[in-house]
């Protein structure tokens, strides 16, 4: 008896203090906390799901939705998810797999016998589970400039991946790509006979009660309660942004949901594939999802007691304080989300925020991880918040320093010089005019993307997108023999890292 009783010192009361600090904070301090980092942060609507032992601990919005009419944010409201639309994307083909319909390690070229990618050999080798892991060894985010909002297809995206040219090596690299994960989604037509959509709202999204859902971004300006996107980057000032089009990258992120509804995925998540008593994914699908498919990194965090990293089936996986986490953020201009769910402590936590700019939608999730896993107190938002606004006010600098050197000074030839059709092989054309006492450029793949450019000096040239998003960056034309031979193109990081030269016909 003694020694039983000593094990339960040992081993359960730890877990019940730290369940008790997870209680406290929730009850406690939650709001407070929320409330100041929105303010901190900039955040006009928030909504936030905790689930613990099979029930909703907290549910509900805080802000708004709309900052001109004022609505506010609750557990209905809907927000682009963007990337965690992976994890559905994932079960659906280890669903198709445990059905026997298809194979992770089928080639692509099996489904699509055209396929290719710039190395002949991978094009060859690459498989489903390749372009589910992103190790097909192209750069994070590599061809999303050309992808996302654009005209292009989803088949003419994917035959533009012949043309993305790898940074790193196949199977060995991890290279986050929404355009690899876009055409493993598209092998579910080939064998179910439904479009991606289509399959994973009748497989995963009615199954799991999730009423509020839809997988595709198409409308969402006409539904009801939907939150609208916003962002402070390149100026510091929140301004409101048109919705993202992106159902052309479907199966890597065009999902749109609320907390309510994803609070259930999430219990689906935490109770092996059941939700309400009914088993909707056999156990043996959602263990396929969470087997490690990518090692990103084996080194210890700085910041968090985080030892590896890893990749699934469209969910991430690392340690936290000796638990196993599984979590997903999503990124959508004016949208920022974070999934995640820790079956050891059958905990979830799903959040859902309006502006692109800011980090307070994952040090949320840390903190309320740091309280219920047992994790000494650490004020999350402001341990970062003085580096996000050293880099806001650095950005802003930059930008008002760039505007300032436009003073009317003369180019160093004249504007009809640098008008005209430009090439990119990846991306296609660009056009590019007068404009006042400026140039105009015309992003031909893009629905309605433009950028002004204003001559600085030395060379360079302001260039302000239409879409705040896409940024405002100094760039140059090419000169060569009293002629112009190609422009630099820059766009946001938050779109991709690397700019594009574009080459004068």
């Amino acid at each position: 008896m003694k020694k039983a009783f000593l094990c339960y010192l040992l081993f359960c009361l730890p877990g019940i203090a730290a369940l008790a600090q997870g209680e406290r904070f929730v009850k406690d301090s939650l709001d407070a906390f929320v409330q100041r980092g929105m303010k901190d942060w900039d955040i006009p609507g928030l909504a936030i799901a905790v689930v613990k032992d099979g029930k909703i601990v907290v549910m509900k919005g805080y802000g708004e939705r709309n900052t001109s009419t004022h609505e506010p944010v609750d557990e209905n409201t809907l927000f682009l998810v963007a990337s965690n639309t992976k994890l559905f994307t994932g079960t659906a083909l280890a669903q198709l797999e445990y059905d026997g319909r298809l194979s992770l390690n089928d080639r692509i070229t099996k489904y699509f016998p055209g396929f290719r990618v710039y190395d002949r050999n991978t094009t060859e080798l690459v498989t489903i589970r390749d372009m589910l892991g992103h190790h097909l060894g192209t750069g994070t985010f590599q061809g999303d400039f050309v992808f996302w909002n654009t005209r292009l297809s989803r088949s003419e995206i994917m035959d533009r991946m012949q043309l993305l040219k790898p940074t790193g090596r196949f199977r060995q690299s991890y290279g986050y790509c929404n355009s690899c994960f876009l055409t493993a989604g598209e092998v579910i037509p080939k064998v179910s006979g439904k479009p991606w959509e289509v399959y994973v709202y009748d497989s995963l999204v009615v199954p799991a009660g999730m009423t509020n859902t839809h997988t595709l971004t198409t409308g969402i300006g006409q539904r009801p309660n939907a939150s609208r996107p916003y962002t402070n980057a390149f100026g510091g000032t929140l301004k409101e942004l048109p919705y993202d089009q992106v159902d052309n990258l479907g199966p890597a992120g065009s999902m749109v949901s609320c907390v309510k509804d994803m609070a259930r995925w999430l219990m689906l998540q935490l109770d092996s594939g059941r939700i309400d008593g009914r088993r909707v994914l056999p156990w043996a699908v959602v263990r396929q999802t969470r087997d490690m498919n990518t090692a990103i990194s084996s080194r210890k965090n700085a910041v968090y007691p985080i030892h590896f990293n890893g990749y699934g089936l469209g969910i991430f996986m690392n340690d936290y304080n000796g638990r196993q986490v599984f979590t997903h953020t999503g990124g959508a201009f004016g949208f920022v989300t974070s999934t995640c769910f820790i079956p050891e402590e059958k905990l979830g936590i799903v959040i859902l925020t309006n502006n692109d700019n800011q980090e307070f939608f994952e040090l949320l999730r840390y903190q309320l991880m740091d309280a219920y896993l047992g994790m000494p107190y650490t004020d999350r938002s402001r341990q970062q918040l003085g580096n996000h606004r050293k880099e806001m006010d650095s950005s802003v600098n930059e930008i008002n320093a760039w505007k300032a050197r436009v003073k009317g000074n003369t180019p160093p030839l004249p504007l009809a010089a640098f008008t005209g059709n430009y090439e990119n092989e990846l991306y296609g054309s660009i056009t590019v005019s007068k404009k006042g006492d400026g140039l105009n450029i015309k992003f031909n793949s893009h629905r309605s993307l433009e950028a002004s450019l204003q001559y600085m000096d030395n060379g360079e040239w302001l260039m302000r997108y239409n879409h705040i998003a896409f940024g405002i960056f100094a760039t140059r034309f090419m000169l060569a023999n009293g002629k112009v031979e190609s422009v630099s193109i820059k766009a946001s990081d938050f779109v991709e890292y690397a700019p594009y030269i574009f080459t004068k016909k």
